[in-house]
């Protein structure tokens, strides 16, 4: 592969894993168009450890601030203000083993899927940002929303995030529209979205480590680190991008770009 491929597949990761429209699906249909069907599983994932750099960098505060309220907990000294955050802490861990258990089993099927069934979770992405970005400007029209997350949304969002795994559903997407639709604040469905999934790309890295070497051997150090660095550079402009959309509550039009992507791949794959 050429290093301005993998130049281009690093920038399209970096803007697609932040907007709602499937990171994976789109270098699927990248990799069907550019010829490349035999480009390992490892290299998505390096190139979405390239985008969790961003998410940490992006979100740095937050996490600090989390990791000083879990340190108290342990050390025994958490008061009753770090109840909270302490109950968003173990949205995030039980959120995580769910999307773990439903990982282990979807990465088995992500190799034999076809293009068309990308596009088939386009539309299922399509339909979840249109459905939570309704539902979400009602419920904070009329009852309000929740400004943390309790371990049992957790739950849920970390079931949805599992199926975001799967290559034409966005993982930001799909996540997103779990916390609207579990009642949770804007700003706070798009920060525990990303932090989630922080856990969620670490265990993928670990669980495709071992292909590493033959991916470098393969495509090149230099290659991985250039697309990497693609990803990581646009991944930040992307998220501060989609941080105030969130805010503003407006998916729409990644939805019905999702719906034309889907409708030309079903003509054209």
């Amino acid at each position: 592969m050429s290093i301005l491929k993998v130049f281009l597949l690093g920038i399209l990761q970096g803007v697609a894993e932040f907007l709602p429209i499937s990171s994976s699906g789109h270098l699927a249909i990248a990799k069907e168009l550019f010829g490349l069907g035999d480009v390992p599983l490892i290299f998505d994932v390096m190139l979405h450890l390239a985008t969790l750099a961003a998410v940490c960098l992006f979100f740095w505060k937050q996490i600090w601030e989390l990791l000083q309220v879990f340190w108290r907990w342990l050390t025994r000294t958490a008061g009753e203000e770090d109840r909270p955050q302490l109950h968003t802490i173990l949205a995030i861990i039980l959120g995580t083993i769910v999307t773990g258990v439903i990982g282990v089993f979807t990465s088995k099927m992500i190799p034999d899927l076809s293009a068309r069934w990308v596009c088939g979770g386009f539309l299922v992405t399509a339909v979840l940002l249109l459905a939570s970005g309704w539902y979400g400007n009602y419920r904070q029209e009329h009852t309000g929303t929740d400004l943390y997350v309790s371990p049992l949304k957790g739950l849920f969002i970390g079931l949805v995030q599992g199926l975001g795994t799967l290559p034409g559903i966005s993982r930001s997407g799909s996540t997103i529209a779990a916390c609207l639709f579990a009642g949770i604040d804007r700003s706070t469905a798009g920060e525990f979205s990303f932090i989630l999934s922080i856990p969620a790309v670490l265990g993928a890295f670990i669980l495709e480590a071992k292909d590493l070497g033959s991916v470098s051997e393969s495509m090149g150090a230099g290659a991985i680190i250039v697309g990497m660095i693609a990803a990581f550079i646009s991944g930040l402009f992307a998220l501060k991008i989609l941080m105030k959309l969130i805010k503003n509550g407006s998916f729409r039009h990644f939805a019905w770009y999702l719906v034309v992507v889907a409708v030309l791949g079903f003509i054209f794959l």
